[in-house]
């Protein structure tokens, strides 16, 4: 009976001690990185590079992903209002018929930035992948993150855990409804980024230094 009364209380308290847990996760990111993301340009200073990170430029159904979309209007308006000189656009590119930097770089042409100053990294499949990347591989430790506020409160906090001055501007988002499944996802992937600094988790890939100048 002891044993029974007992792994009842496991079973109600451990649920509740994983929402703890989460909630704790995503609300410190949030915390952290509230000094750093803005939607405002103007609260922005100037910097060397601005970091894209990747999503698909197509729904599932085929429509338009209005994530992709909004963060390529962000990172075009960064570049033409003067507050960054390159892009990196960072994704994943892991089968042959799917290539998030690529589909980037084309609408960013396609939009008139000069395909000269963007650089493409094919190995960020992960958030935590792109920022570490843009320090190791393109040298950059101080940029600009282009994504949604809630992608980039992650990634600017990150950024900010491994020592890169990064900032967050953020992309218009999608309307609630739209987007619920994405916001589901944050609450794990905020889990996943404690889970992460703990075992000390690197980017999946390295590689050759790319210099962006």
């Amino acid at each position: 009976m002891k044993r029974k009364k007992l792994l009842i209380i496991i079973a109600v308290l451990l649920p509740a001690l994983l929402l703890v847990l989460t909630l704790t996760a995503y609300f410190s990111v949030k915390i952290v990185s509230r000094p750093y993301v803005t939607g405002n340009i103007n609260e922005l200073e100037p910097v060397k590079t601005g970091l894209v990170l990747g999503t698909s430029r197509t729904l599932g159904n085929g429509y338009k992903n209005a994530y992709f979309y909004n963060r390529i209007d962000a990172a075009v308006e960064l570049y033409n209002a003067g507050k960054i000189k390159y892009i990196i656009v960072s994704g994943d590119n892991g089968r042959k018929d799917y290539n998030e930097p690529e589909e980037m770089m084309k609408e960013l042409v396609k939009r008139g930035i000069p395909k000269q100053v963007i650089f493409s990294d094919y190995a960020g499949f992960r958030t935590l992948d792109s920022v570490i990347r843009a320090r190791d591989i393109f040298g950059q430790n101080t940029f600009i993150i282009i994504s949604q506020e809630f992608h980039n409160e992650r990634a600017v906090f990150i950024a900010r855990m491994n020592g890169i001055e990064a900032y967050g501007y953020n992309a218009a988002d999608v309307n609630r409804y739209y987007g619920i499944k994405t916001q589901i996802r944050e609450f794990l992937a905020r889990d996943k980024v404690y889970f992460d600094m703990i075992f000390g988790v690197d980017p999946k890939f390295s590689g050759k230094k790319i210099a962006i100048e």
